[in-house]
């Protein structure tokens, strides 16, 4: 097992990679706590809970909206939680997100911590202390950045997600390696069938190189006034092929690189070599649907 620490505004988050998620246990208070997750995850894990209480919401990208916020808000309330109450989120990205939004506005901010079940959340989402809700098709457009108190990345939860899940996720791991750890890009590149087979030993490692690199930028930029602007290389072209074409994010994100990638060899930014050995690695490991919302030569005018 691995810690990292992320120390930002007074405030020290610590990323466990490799550590089993039911040790859980003795990272949370003993009480005043409540367990936020979706139902696929219930089903999958309930019986190793931390005794205390549990609320479930629809897997998926619809629930990241409003009106789930002030169904969760109003459970809250029904259960007793306080000021000194602590949110537990075990899910991907989408629970960890509605979690921390939620504790950062809960009677003005409470403790959160989160247990990553999915690759996505691992490498990514869950780390750094963004999150947000959809308005409509305005994705995340509201949202805080608030630091969980610890978050459990245990690749031996990536062995129970489903092939298109665990696919999605693997865009965000090569994102972090293209725009920032060439090692991190030769190891993905040249160890196909490790990652294919989900080997735990070798994912740790992926997982702990990306969110030691995404680590040192939410350090130096956490409110993305300007250096943080990098991680969401891919995700200004994604998220509209997400939300317009109910695409999973990480594949959507994928075809957004691919455009940027395109765009930056065509204004002479990156050599044909780096173009096609990106491209190619997005296609083998992601099995890329290539989106055409309206012709590249256009961009060129």
């Amino acid at each position: 097992m691995e810690k990292i620490i992320i120390n930002v505004s007074n405030f020290k988050s610590e990323i466990l990679v490799g550590e089993k998620w039911t040790s859980v246990t003795s990272l949370i208070p003993d009480n005043n706590v409540v367990i936020i997750t979706d139902d696929n995850i219930f089903k999958l894990y309930e019986n190793k809970f931390p005794k205390v209480p549990v609320l479930t919401i629809t897997p998926g990208e619809q629930s990241k909206n409003l009106d789930v916020i002030s169904y969760l808000t109003d459970k809250l309330l029904e259960i007793g939680i306080d000021r000194s109450g602590f949110i537990l989120a075990i899910g991907g990205g989408v629970v960890c997100d509605m979690a921390g939004f939620l504790a950062s506005i809960y009677m003005r901010g409470i403790r959160c911590g989160y247990i990553s079940t999915s690759l996505l959340s691992q490498v990514d989402a869950c780390i750094g202390g963004k999150n947000g809700v959809n308005i409509k098709n305005a994705k995340n457009i509201l949202g805080t950045i608030r630091q969980p108190v610890f978050v459990i990345c245990d690749p031996t939860m990536l062995l129970t997600l489903p092939d298109e899940e665990y696919l999605s996720g693997l865009s965000e791991l090569i994102k972090t390696a293209i725009i920032g750890d060439k090692e991190l890009f030769e190891l993905i590149e040249n160890n196909y069938k490790k990652i294919m087979a989900r080997d735990c030993d070798f994912m740790s490692i992926l997982i702990n190189k990306a969110i030691k690199f995404k680590a040192s930028i939410v350090i130096k930029d956490e409110k993305e006034i300007g250096l943080r602007r990098i991680l969401n290389f891919g995700h200004t072209y994604g998220h509209a092929i997400e939300i317009q074409k109910s695409m999973k994010h990480g594949f959507a994100v994928a075809s957004g690189m691919e455009f940027a990638v395109s765009f930056s060899y065509d204004k002479w930014f990156i050599s044909l070599n780096e173009k096609n050995r990106i491209i190619d690695l997005l296609k083998r490991l992601i099995f890329l649907i290539k989106i055409v919302i309206f012709p590249m030569n256009y961009l060129n005018n």
